[in-house]
């Protein structure tokens, strides 16, 4: 029988809210973005003055100058990665790419200049980042830790545990590494 007065809680949803809590974000974006502006900016600064100097500055040159600095600025600016509860997304000035950590097919990294991580799902998504992202982002890490183990148990991930193991090792071996700089014994 229930009174008026009993203390017990009541479950109004089955799941716990979604808050902010549970999403990871890449810490050092906003760091990342401003680098990129002060290099546009020093190239503008740099052209405008060789150029002003020289004595050949007109206005159609300060566009052209401008427009060179500009497309520095978008080849420089970095994707903004996330990640939460069975997702990963990277998001770049004109498009989010999102895909389903949980139901991934295949992880790949891709060698040259620049290296990156290409994930790829079963619903045909493909996200590409950087892996110095989920070094320097532990948080980043384990979100993505989690949903491709969850790949691996449900059969659906058939190519890339080699390269999430050795991205597993070289975190691993970054953390111990600051915690020997942290306590002295390096």
């Amino acid at each position: 029988m229930e009174h008026s007065d009993d203390t017990r809680a009541r479950v109004t949803s089955p799941q716990p809210p979604t808050t902010a809590a549970t999403v990871a974000y890449d810490h050092e974006w906003a760091g990342e973005v401003r680098t990129a502006l002060r290099c546009a900016a020093a190239l503008l600064a740099l052209l405008l003055c060789i150029d002003g100097a020289a004595g050949s500055l007109t206005w159609w040159r300060g566009l052209l100058w401008s427009a060179l600095a500009l497309l520095l600025l978008l080849v420089l600016y970095p994707a903004k990665v996330s990640a939460g509860d069975g997702w990963l997304a990277s998001r770049r000035l004109l498009r989010t790419r999102r895909v389903h950590t949980d139901l991934l097919v295949a992880v790949r990294p891709l060698d040259g200049v620049n290296q990156r991580l290409v994930l790829r799902d079963l619903l045909g998504n493909r996200v590409e980042i950087d892996p110095e992202v989920l070094v320097r982002n532990p948080a980043l890490w384990h979100r993505l830790d989690d949903g491709a183990r969850h790949s691996l148990v449900g059969g659906t991930l058939r190519c890339g545990t080699t390269a999430l193991d050795r991205l597993a090792r070289r975190l691993d071996r970054e953390t111990a590494l600051a915690v020997f700089r942290a306590s002295g014994l390096e």
